[in-house]
């Protein structure tokens, strides 16, 4: 299983997906300005999905201030085509994830909350 593993591993490396997200995200990092705003928006992005998952209030100046950074993503060509490039890749790796959870799914069945 883990000789597979690694296969899909490479394939996914090897992926023309994968290739596009590499790309945009080079030249992102390569250009100061552009690094800095994303790496401020992931941040802010961990920063609030960390108070999620510890059930702490987000508050609206936090919501506001990601507003603010998305709508700057967005008029950033390069990168928001490396957010659609990542958005891809989530979509292949979480389709990938169904599969494999295929054969605990057949044997538990799905959760109602879950279907």
């Amino acid at each position: 299983m883990y000789d597979i593993a690694y296969s899909l591993e490479k394939a996914l490396r090897e992926s023309d997906e994968f290739k596009t997200l590499k790309s945009y995200y080079n030249s992102v990092s390569n250009d100061p300005s552009s690094k800095q705003l994303f790496d401020s928006f992931r941040e802010t992005q961990f920063e609030l999905q960390q108070k999620q998952v510890m059930g702490e209030e987000i508050t609206e100046a936090e919501v506001h201030k990601a507003q603010q950074q998305f709508q700057l993503i967005q008029q950033h060509t390069v990168i928001s085509k490396l957010l659609e490039a990542e958005g891809r890749m989530t979509m292949i790796i979480n389709d990938l994830n169904k599969i494999i959870m295929q054969p605990l799914e057949k044997l538990y069945g799905v959760p109602e909350e879950f279907k």
